[in-house]
C-alpha cells in the first residue's frame, strides 16, 4: 500500500521543500495523470459518517486533509476548508478530514469528538490514532490536502497554509490540472 504512493510522498515533500523556501506560505503541486489514492482503513473511529473507502467516493472529487487539532496553521487553514465541503458539496466533492494527532491528548476520541464540534467540522473525520492512513499516503505535515479525482487518482497537493486561490482553482477545475 504504503510503496505504491512512497514516491509521491518523497517528490511532494522535495515540492514542500522548494515552496516553503519561496514566500508563497505554501506548496501546491498539481502531478499529471495522478497515482491512485490510498485505503482510508485503519482509523480507530470516524466521526460524522460511517467509515469512507476509496470506493465510496467514486466518481466525485476528493479533499482528504491530514490535520490535527492543536495545530496553529491547520487552525488557519479550516475557514477555507470548511467554505470548500459547503461551497462545491453540490457539484460531488467530498472532503475527508484525517485527524493524526502530534500530542498525547489528541489521541483522546472524546477530545478530538469536542474539538469537531467547536471547530464546526461537519464532514466525514477518520481518527487516525495509530497512523495508518498517514503512512499510506507517505504524509509528513499538517495541514497536508490531497486532491483526488474523479477516477480515485491523488492529482495534486498541498503542504501548510496559503495557497487557498489555487486550491480552490483546482477543486473548480474537478480536479484536474
Amino acid at each position: 500500500m504504503a510503496g505504491k504512493f512512497a514516491g509521491v510522498g518523497r517528490a511532494a515533500r522535495w515540492l514542500a521543500l522548494l515552496g516553503a523556501m519561496a514566500a508563497s506560505g505554501g506548496a501546491f503541486a498539481a502531478q499529471e495523470g495522478g497515482v491512485p489514492m490510498p485505503a482510508l482503513s485503519g482509523a480507530v473511529e470516524w466521526l460524522n459518517s460511517p467509515p469512507l473507502t476509496r470506493e465510496s467516493s467514486r466518481g466525485k472529487v476528493e479533499l482528504v486533509d491530514f490535520w490535527t487539532y492543536g495545530c496553529i496553521n491547520f487552525q488557519r487553514s479550516l475557514p477555507y476548508v470548511n467554505a470548500w465541503a459547503k461551497k462545491y458539496a453540490k457539484e460531488g466533492l467530498v472532503v475527508i478530514g484525517v485527524h493524526t494527532p502530534e500530542y498525547e491528548e489528541e489521541r483522546e476520541v472524546e477530545n478530538v469528538r469536542q474539538q469537531v464540534k467547536k471547530l464546526g467540522i461537519e464532514y466525514p473525520v477518520a481518527i487516525d490514532n495509530n497512523s495508518v492512513i498517514w503512512r499510506a499516503f507517505d504524509n509528513q505535515y499538517w495541514p497536508a490536502h490531497y486532491f483526488v479525482d474523479a477516477k480515485g487518482q491523488v492529482r495534486a497537493t498541498h503542504f501548510g497554509e496559503g495557497m487557498y486561490q489555487q486550491q480552490e482553482q483546482f477543486i473548480q477545475g474537478g480536479g484536474k490540472n
